[in-house]
């Protein structure tokens, strides 16, 4: 599918990007093949692959957590032309990204390319895949690496988008994955269930839990991304007219006022005196809303990821044996999955799609549509109108 690997004599390390000095021009981008003539503008400050992927990245600076993700992506897929191509990544063609997707299935060889848990970025044990990408973690990295291609072609530094030839239903499953990154009602009450009956007399634990407490009520009654929360200051929780409403800087720099319910009013007053501070934030209280384990510092989107990873691992072991099905559901959410499943509960509310949209902060109705599963049921039901049973199906009761 991809060119036979040029013979070069550079020894490069799988290595963070950060680590990676110094390549040759052939794997540099400098003479990229998919890069436009000298005489057309370039819009970036970039001269070669590395500096234009830098320049990409540092879009996503005030979003950690895209950031930390986009890196990840772009970094697999730089080292992997590298390595196991010798090729620049400005040299990329549609084939080679043909390429690239089946490695994706199953990285080899297993020992450059995998380690085993999560190795810091400056440990020589750090490796960019841990294994294989299931389906959907394939489309993720694909339509995020469209947008790198999209961008650097628009920026003039590269002439083409080898990936804009890939059909778009190969990378975008947007609907099933909202469907299947979500808690159903029982398991979210469940996790509700277990989370509210937990207690304990160490000092550590209950902080934990009380923190546990606030996160879930905010990612549940507010829809936020995790860098969102971990953003969010007390004061950004203000009252106009006798109503309240949080003020938040969302994906894009886009400010939003969300209104806020009396549920989440009522778990911040619990979180604020557990820390000793007075039941409700002012206009000058700049504070953090959601602390470390001390009360004093704010804590990081990872922080709050590997937080709700924790709870949701735990509940999840609580249901091994009485719930197996919710234990499974259950140690396979991360943070995002809340963000889906508080739109998700609201649709199925019944909150009005325009209400929805503005709550979710979607630019587009089109993808606030994607939650609302009443037609699906409607089909349902419809469908239940051939009432017919096969004259068999009983049959080992008349046994």
């Amino acid at each position: 599918m991809s060119a036979k690997k040029p013979a070069t004599s550079f020894a490069l390390p799988v290595a963070p990007l950060e680590q990676i000095r110094n390549l040759p021009d052939e794997l540099s981008g400098r003479v990229g093949e998919n890069r436009p003539p000298a005489t057309q503008i370039c819009q970036i400050d970039a001269r070669t692959d590395l500096d234009a992927v830098q320049s990409w990245l540092l879009e996503y600076k005030d979003q950690p957590q895209t950031f930390r993700t986009y890196r990840k992506e772009a970094e697999r897929l730089l080292l992997w032309c590298w390595l196991e191509l010798g090729k620049a990544f400005s040299s990329l063609s549609r084939q080679d990204l043909a390429a690239y997707q089946a490695f994706l299935v199953d990285p080899q060889p297993a020992a450059r390319w995998c380690g085993h848990g999560r190795a810091a970025r400056h440990s020589e044990d750090w490796r960019p895949f841990q294994g294989g990408l299931s389906k959907s973690s394939q489309q993720h990295a694909l339509r995020i690496l469209k947008g790198l291609f999209q961008y650097l072609h628009a920026a003039g530094y590269l002439a083409g988008n080898p990936l804009a030839l890939v059909r778009q239903k190969e990378i975008r499953q947007d609907g099933r994955q909202v469907r299947e990154r979500h808690l159903d009602q029982d398991t979210w009450e469940a996790l509700v269930d277990y989370l509210q009956h937990q207690q304990s007399d160490d000092p550590k634990r209950l902080k934990q839990l009380e923190r546990w407490r606030l996160l879930l009520a905010f990612l549940y009654l507010l829809a936020p991304r995790v860098h969102e929360v971990a953003q969010a200051k007390m004061n950004d929780f203000f009252q106009r007219r006798n109503y309240w409403w949080w003020a938040v800087e969302g994906k894009g720099k886009k400010y939003a006022e969300i209104p806020v319910n009396e549920a989440l009013i009522a778990a911040l007053k619990r979180y604020r005196e557990f820390l000793g501070l007075t039941p409700l934030p002012d206009a000058e209280d700049f504070s953090p809303v959601v602390r470390d384990l001390s009360g004093s510092k704010g804590i990081s989107p990872n922080m709050i990821y590997r937080t709700i990873k924790a709870l949701t691992d735990e509940a999840s072991a609580a249901f091994t044996v009485s719930n197996p099905e919710i234990a499974l559901r259950l140690s396979k959410t991360s943070t995002h999955w809340f963000r889906h499943t508080s739109i998700t509960h609201q649709a199925d509310a019944g909150v009005e799609l325009r209400f929805l949209a503005r709550n979710a902060r979607h630019a587009s109705l089109a993808t606030t549509r994607i939650y609302l599963h009443e037609e699906d049921e409607a089909w349902q039901e419809q469908n239940r109108k051939q009432d017919w049973q096969a004259p068999w199906a009983d049959a080992s009761e008349k046994d």
